[in-house]
């Protein structure tokens, strides 16, 4: 799954630019032939304005939310993106400048109020975006693009139009929730986030908001928390960016890059001070695996333990034999991945793209074997006994059970990322294939398929071509787990037409069919085919 090509054009950075809404929906030209089972829409969500009049965003999850569209209609495809029109974005495009805080970019008080105004808005305290420039999913039967903070954003998934803008923290305890959710077969969505927990402390909150209900209530409305995890640090809660959920367990998997709640608070009244700079990282303190049951909701206090590693993205997880199996796109490093996403890196000459890759963690897709039932009389002795996985877990005299991975992919510099399964007919269950966003020095340029039994890779790649993560869409009743397509929107710079739809076999990752528009489109982090 190592990528093929190297990139001295530096056609990625113009995934890196502000665009344009479209307005109507534009035709796409089509090549091959659109399964006749897609009939829906592919959402996405990625940043598009990337400055405000004389002020540039800084990082990659600083610029303003776009979504995005791609309808198939018998056979044929249009194409259309709109703003989201969030506080952040609405205030800044009024006032011209930034005037939220976002991840690495700071918001100065108006230059033109006069100095005792400015001196007051210091300690109103920074405000919390709603910029919800990261994913998309549904919630009963509302849609609602988000982003990690306590804001989401309620939108119609027709027009891309804004309905309204929610606060998490007015319905549960939650600071904010992540934008990796888990939905139910039923519509049930779990979330995770940090919260003050008893004895003032920090802890960790599943929130569970149940599927449509027939008196077509709001369901954002009847959250409420089912169970609570602890956190390793009093006043240090860890980054989360996703969480497991096998069919009678969640998974938290606390790292040791840490939010430093002093210095966040501080962010709040300090001039010059964003979200990056609240980042620590202590790689003695290694990774904590916290479990608790999900249908008789209760925390686990079994100590499970690993190395240090930074993680975004859970692959699967589900449970065999007394044990749950988690596999994980993991970074091993003690640096934050964050901080090797600033813009003017990744914008970078393609040398010095591969320069600063190089100081960054390094990436391996990774399996954790979690063993249920241990006993004190199993000191030193591996608890695993699975015969598919070298996986171990190992209980040590203080009662900590240590976990050591299997890897099942890593390359220097190559990232299986983005992963996407078949979550309708595998999430929580034992499974085979992973798909992903293949990473080379954090460019996107291929798309990869991982066989997590066998180790078994496939890749689609094309020259100066910057995919985004593939969606999985099924192909109706089939019974394979790989009968399927992929859906990714890849960028061209160089071509005619820039941006196309790229529809893939899932199960040889073969084209089936591409979709090409004549604008180009900038970078999109995740999203959701919409039947």
């Amino acid at each position: 799954m190592v990528s093929r090509f190297e990139h001295p054009a530096g056609g990625y950075k113009k995934i890196f630019e502000t665009v344009e809404e479209t307005g109507e929906a534009l035709p796409a030209t089509v090549t091959g032939r659109i399964p006749s089972f897609l009939r829906g829409a592919l959402l996405r969500l990625g940043p598009g304005l990337f400055e405000v009049g004389d002020e540039p965003f800084l990082h990659l999850f600083d610029g303003q939310a776009l979504m995005h569209k791609f309808d198939f209609n018998n056979g044929q495809v249009t194409y259309m993106r709109k703003f989201v029109k969030t506080d952040a974005y609405v205030r800044a495009m009024t006032e011209k400048r930034v005037v939220i805080t976002e991840f690495g970019t700071v918001a100065y008080p108006d230059p033109c109020k006069n100095i005792f105004s400015r001196f007051f808005s210091y300690f109103k305290g920074v405000e919390v975006t709603d910029n919800c420039l990261v994913n998309v999913y549904p919630i009963g039967e509302d849609y609602y693009a988000v982003t990690e903070t306590n804001f989401i954003t309620k939108v119609n998934t027709d027009t891309l139009d804004t309905l309204k803008k929610v606060d998490l923290m007015s319905i549960v305890n939650v600071n904010g929730v992540t934008a990796h959710p888990h939905i139910e077969r039923d519509g049930t969505v779990y979330n995770i986030g940090n919260c003050m927990g008893k004895g003032a402390s920090l802890a960790y909150n599943i929130v569970k908001m149940p599927p449509t209900q027939k008196d077509k209530s709001d369901c954002v409305e009847k959250a409420q928390v089912v169970v609570q995890f602890p956190s390793a640090e009093r006043f240090k809660p860890s980054y989360v960016h996703s969480f497991g959920m096998s069919e009678n367990y969640f998974v938290f998997v606390e790292t040791p890059i840490k939010i430093n709640l002093l210095k966040f608070l501080g962010a709040w009244s300090v001039r010059g001070t964003q979200y990056m700079d609240c980042f620590e990282s202590d790689d003695m303190k290694g990774t904590w695996f916290h479990i608790a049951r999900k249908n008789n909701p209760e925390y686990i206090d079994i100590k499970y333990r690993t190395g240090s590693m930074g993680l975004f993205h859970h692959i699967n997880c589900y449970e065999d034999q007394g044990c749950i199996i988690v596999d994980l796109c993991t970074w091993k490093g003690p640096e934050f991945v964050y901080n090797f996403l600033w813009l003017a890196n990744l914008r970078s000459n393609w040398e010095d793209v591969k320069r600063n890759a190089v100081r960054a963690p390094h990436p391996e897709v990774r399996r954790y074997a979690i063993p249920l039932n241990v006993t004190k009389e199993e000191q030193g002795t591996n608890l695993i006994t699975l015969n598919y996985t070298t996986a171990t877990a190992v209980m040590r005299e203080d009662g900590t059970i240590w976990l050591e991975p299997e890897v099942l992919f890593s390359a220097p510099y190559n990232a299986f990322e983005f992963p996407q399964i078949n979550y309708k007919m595998c999430n929580g269950r034992n499974y085979t294939y992973a798909y992903a966003l293949g990473l080379n020095h954090f460019v996107p340029d291929r798309i990869c398929k991982l066989n997590v039994r066998t180790k078994e890779t496939w890749v689609w790649q094309e020259p100066d071509s910057y995919p985004s993560e593939p969606l999985f869409v099924q192909t109706p009743d089939s019974t394979d787990e790989d009968d399927g397509v992929l859906l990714s929107i890849v960028v061209a710079p160089a071509s005619v037409r820039p941006t196309y739809m790229l529809i893939l076999n899932a199960k040889d990752l073969s084209e089936i069919a591409r979709a090409e528009v004549d604008i180009i489109t900038p970078v999109t982090f995740h999203g959701m085919y919409k039947p």
